[in-house]
This record gives structure tokens, sequence and C-alpha cells, in this order.
């Protein structure tokens, strides 16, 4: 087993302290960031401004960490989907093949890629495949960075949204550390307004982020009722909707930083008029968004999806009603690539059957 430790997800005042600790000068710390966040480098070999004396010493305690996708499909519309290993999660479960799954959507100019936080999730949305996996797992800095590390078509990046596998809030500390490591002058340098991070809604864990970040915030609304959202996201009992809503009106959302609501429309229960009404009452003077989102149907779920004409009705009273609203694309979906049809259980069931 290899026990060396992983480079990837580490700041530079950490890969600082980590040569100094190894009797090499502070400096070679930069250097090793800049040869991981700007030039991504796959091994210690190849970090050619180091002697080859520290390059040898350094590769005795740690491995850079990437890890290529073990497999990828690509939808008719273009999207991919990547299956990438998981080396760090906790694994409460003796499952020793874990992996997450990774979406990279491009649209044009624009291309977006879809990252997960955790195996399988807690929250346990009634509508959401990878809450019917259970939770495996915490991804860890690393995890997580190496999905746009390790990503093919990493350099044609214009946008991260944390939206895949897990709940971001539930694994915050991870987030936090990537989110950083994006927008640092000495990690990826890029703007906070090019990262959205997803939430159900986690109590005080939302605020920290929030106080923490720049970056933008989605939270999955998908009912603006507290008994019917309880029905459809076990999340709204300890955090109900309303609440989250109060918590966002503390922060000023005028200027760059963006908040949206995510929104899957179930046909005639969510996307009636009613519901219209109340979410216009719910967000009435909030800066903010709501994306109209098709529901994917999933095994055992009944529940209906909602179609073009009723989105719309519901899309334009909310608008003409002062919330900016729009309906999302669906992409994907063949490839079960699609918003709430992501789901590893199966690869891991497959490979520990060929073990």
């Amino acid at each position: 087993m290899d026990e060396r430790r992983v480079l990837m997800g580490m700041t530079t005042g950490e890969l600082r302290e980590a040569v100094r600790q190894l009797g090499m000068p502070a400096f070679t710390g930069g250097q090793i960031a800049q040869w991981l966040y700007q030039k991504h480098v796959t091994d210690i070999s190849q970090m050619t401004n180091l002697s080859k004396a520290n390059r040898e010493l350094l590769a005795q305690h740690y491995t850079v960490g990437a890890m290529a996708p073990i497999d990828c499909q690509q939808s008719a519309d273009g999207t991919v989907k990547y299956l990438f290993p998981v080396r760090t999660a906790d694994n409460p479960s003796p499952t020793p093949h874990l992996f997450v799954e990774t979406v990279f959507i491009p649209d044009g100019e624009r291309a977006t890629l879809c990252v997960s936080c955790q195996v399988g999730c807690k929250m346990n949305c009634l509508f959401c495949q990878t809450g019917k996996q259970g939770w495996q797992g915490n991804l860890t800095a690393a995890d997580i960075l190496n999905q746009i590390y390790a990503l093919p078509e990493r350099e044609r990046l214009t946008n991260i949204v944390f939206m895949g596998q897990g709940e971001p809030m539930d694994n915050l500390d991870a987030i936090l550390r990537v989110t950083t490591l994006l927008t640092a002058p000495g990690g990826y340098a890029w703007s906070p307004k090019r990262i959205t991070v997803s939430s159900v809604g986690v109590k005080d864990k939302l605020r920290r982020f929030l106080d923490q970040s720049q970056c933008h915030v989605a939270i999955s609304m998908h009912s603006p009722l507290h008994e019917q959202r309880l029905q459809l996201m076990p999340a709204e009992k300890a955090m109900p909707i309303a609440d989250t809503v109060a918590l966002l009106r503390q922060y000023d959302f005028t200027h760059q930083r963006r908040c949206s609501f995510e929104y899957i429309c179930f046909g005639g229960l969510n996307d009636t008029p009613a519901h219209g009404r109340a979410i216009a009452t719910l967000l009435k003077g909030l800066e903010c968004r709501v994306n109209l989102i098709r529901f994917h149907r999933i095994p055992d779920v009944d529940l209906p999806g909602s179609d073009e004409r009723r989105m719309e009705q519901l899309r334009d009273y909310l608008t003409q009603h002062g919330v900016y609203t729009t309906i999302r694309a669906s992409r994907g979906e063949d490839i079960l690539a699609a918003c709430g049809l992501l789901s590893t259980a199966k690869s891991q069931q497959d490979q520990n059957i060929s073990q």
C-alpha cells in the first residue's frame, strides 16, 4: 500500500512547510505549486527545476496524486460523463473500490464541468438517483480537485458547478479548500464568478460557506411549500426553505456574486399557479434567479414530469412577477448524466464482482 502523502490539494503555504521539513528551501514549495496548478504534472520527476536529489527525496514521501478517469461515455448532445477512481475517500464500508461521476458539458464557447464531492449522498431526495446509492464517504480535496486536474478537456473549461454526486455543505472543509485553490493567485487563479456551489440547505454550513467564499450559490428548492418539500427532500426538516431564504437575505447578491434556485418540475405537483405565487412571495425582493429543470425519471420513483407548456407558464409567471426565471436545457440524459441521474453503485458492484 502506498502511504505517501498527496501533493494535489495542498496550498502553497502547506507545500513550503512540507519541503522545509524535508530540509529543502522554502521557495521549493512555490515551485511545486506552479508545477501542480499551472502545469498539471502527473509525476514528481517532471518537476525539472527541482534538483534530482530533491525530486527523489520528495518522491519518497509524496506523490502528485493525479488519477486519470477509467471510463467515459459520450452523449449524442456532446456531453461527456467520466468515471473517476477515488483513492482517498472516507469509507465506512469494506468496499475496496469507490468511484464518482463527473460531467463535462460543452456549449459553444462555454464549457462547464459538473463536479462530485461525495460517494453517494446522505440527503436522500426522493427524485435523485445519487441519494438511492446511500452515502459511502466524503471526498478529500485531492479527490475533488482531481476531477478537474485529470480532465482531458481541462483547458477548455469556463465554469465549474458543484452539482454532481453529494451535498457540498456536508463536505464543506474540502469544498472550501478546493474553491480556495481554484481562486488563489498561487493556484488556478480563477474568478469566483466562474464557480457555483449547490446545496439543499444545511444548517450553519451554508452560512459558513457564504462567509468564507465569494463563489456563486445555488439552492435546491423544488417546492416553496414546507410539507411538500419535506416529502421530496428530508433536509427540509432541519433547514426549511423559508429559513434558507431568510439567511440568503443577509448577503449581497446585487453585484457579481449570484444566488440561484434549482427547481425540478413535477407535472401537476409543483408546477401549478399556486406554486408560482408561493415562489414569487417567498423570493420577493431577493436578487436571484430560478432555474426550472425537467424531471429525469429514476427507477421505483412514481413522480410525473412536467410538460413544456406548464414549465413555460411557470417561467413566464415568475418573470412577470419579478423573479428572473429560465428553463435549463437537459443535457446527457441518454448516458444518465443529466440532473438527478448520477450514481456509481453499479460501477462499484461490477468492480467487486471482477475481483
